[in-house]
């Protein structure tokens, strides 16, 4: 049986992964000097490596941080496409396919996003309410007694 990870059991993962076989072709068509060819092949390839890393991390902050900059690097690639259909030197229809799977991408990225979003907000409100100590409870209660 393979070893299977978290991180690989994600729908943002597995479509990132979609991505990069999908604009692997389109990467070595390309000529090797233009920039926006270098940032799409390291956008495409930040995405799944973010998700991978994001998941395995313990605390909801710091897994909203990766979370957010593979979504930002979703996007980025989209505008690559752009870009290179400014240039003609990719198809607009040609483009739409990749965008598609990258609309896949982010919009399943922003779903993990919103919801370890709310798993933050739950877990401040709890550490404020845990960090109250009767010493300052009494010390309030004492506060307000003298008005």
């Amino acid at each position: 049986m393979p070893a299977i990870f978290d991180h690989e059991r994600l729908v943002a993962y597995q479509r990132a992964l979609k991505f990069i076989a999908w604009v692997a072709p389109l990467l070595d068509e390309l000529p090797a000097k233009i920039s926006v060819r270098d940032q799409l092949d390291r956008a495409s390839t930040s995405i799944p490596l973010n998700l991978a890393e994001g998941n395995g991390k313990r605390s909801f902050v710091d897994r909203s941080r990766y979370l957010d900059s593979a979504r930002g690097s979703g996007l980025e690639c989209a505008a690559c496409l752009d870009v290179l259909v400014t240039r003609r030197l990719l198809t607009a229809e040609r483009a739409d396919e990749g965008k598609s799977i990258l609309l896949e991408v982010v919009s399943t990225t922003a779903g993990l996003i919103a919801h370890f979003a709310k798993q933050v907000r739950e877990e401040q409100a709890e550490y404020g309410a845990a960090g109250r100590t009767e010493e300052k409870e009494e010390e309030e209660e004492e506060e307000e007694e003298k008005e």
